[in-house]
């Protein structure tokens, strides 16, 4: 039978597939839009089923904010080939708007919204069955705040939403769309070092611990000079009570080595500093405050804002990838 460009192009429309998948749909239904849906959706549960096992490592990655509200959508697919196509990172977007909209907050929700009368999961099988990949959404995070900054890193595999307080200041978009960027570059994890749970700070101190000892046995068949091994991996654990008895041995040892006492406040503070630069290791690589700024590596994040305005705050940050750029 006869079957129109338009019932093509209504088909096309409504599901994404391509131009001759939506005309055999048609052709195999008889004309008919629901059956020609109907087929769509049995070819991909079919595709669905036999590429379940396979690896979407690749994908695209897009942000939506509106009124004080954000979300991060990561989709993804097999090829890089697909997640370049213009109608599946239209897809993504729309998705992400869809779920800004509905006010979800978690990925299985997104999967249960409903799209053009089905819902987002029959959405992404009908995709998989269309495009002959593993479709799927990886992940998907949301934050909120009177100030968010946004930034898709090139290739758009990485996406980062930042809330903030902008100190005043008329061009903290700017600056804290670079503090995003660096976000992308660094993969912090967690804003501050309060975040840590005890036993795990605990096993990464000793883990640190064993790794530098490991690298120092290297470093000392090669006649290098030894790396200190810390006592501890993050500022959690530097109590008053630990920073007092650091200050005093320090003091212990400039007395033993002659050094006068009225110079002692000039040298203290620099070896403080450097006891809790090597032993907030852990801190640097996974707290974005605690981080050296990507931008400027003579400074903390934190140092960095507080330079930009003393008023200025980073409150939260998001952080999703695909492949990769996880």
């Amino acid at each position: 039978m006869a079957i129109s460009a338009k019932d093509v192009s209504e088909l096309r429309k409504s599901t994404g597939a391509g131009m001759m998948d939506c005309k055999k749909a048609l052709m195999e239904s008889g004309g008919d839009i629901d059956g020609a849906l109907d087929y769509l959706r049995k070819k991909g549960q079919k595709v669905a089923a036999k590429r379940a096992d396979r690896e979407a490592n690749e994908g695209v990655v897009v942000a939506v904010t509106e009124g004080g509200k954000g979300v991060l959508l990561a989709l993804s697919c097999e090829t890089d080939f697909v997640a370049k196509n213009e109608e599946f990172i239209a897809f993504a977007e729309k998705l992400a708007k869809l779920a800004l909209d509905s006010g979800v907050e978690t990925k299985d929700e997104v999967t249960k919204l409903e799209l053009d009368g089905e819902t987002v999961a029959e959405k992404l099988i009908e995709r998989t069955g269309t495009i002959g990949e593993k479709i799927e959404i990886a992940d998907y995070q949301t934050i909120q705040g009177d100030n968010l900054a946004s930034y898709i890193h090139a290739g758009s595999k990485i996406g980062v939403l930042l809330s903030y307080k902008d100190g005043g200041k008329d061009d903290a978009g700017e600056f804290f769309r670079k503090v995003s960027m660096h976000v992308a570059a660094m993969k912090p994890s967690i804003l501050t070092p309060d975040e840590f749970d005890a036993e795990l700070v605990a096993k990464e101190t000793e883990a640190l611990q064993g790794q530098i000892k490991v690298e120092n046995e290297d470093r000392a068949r090669l006649g290098k000079t030894l790396k200190t091994v810390p006592q501890y991996a993050s500022r959690s654990q530097l109590t008053p009570e630990v920073m007092q008895k650091v200050e005093d041995d320090i003091k212990a040892e400039l007395k033993a080595e002659g050094k006068p006492e009225k110079i002692w406040d000039k040298i203290i503070p620099g070896k403080l500093d450097r006891f809790i630069a090597d032993n907030t290791l852990l801190d640097q690589e996974r707290c974005l405050l605690s981080q050296f700024y990507a931008l400027d590596d003579t400074k903390t994040v934190e140092a960095a804002v507080k330079e930009f305005s003393p008023e200025a705050e980073v409150v939260a940050f998001k952080r999703v990838a695909v492949g990769a750029a996880s």
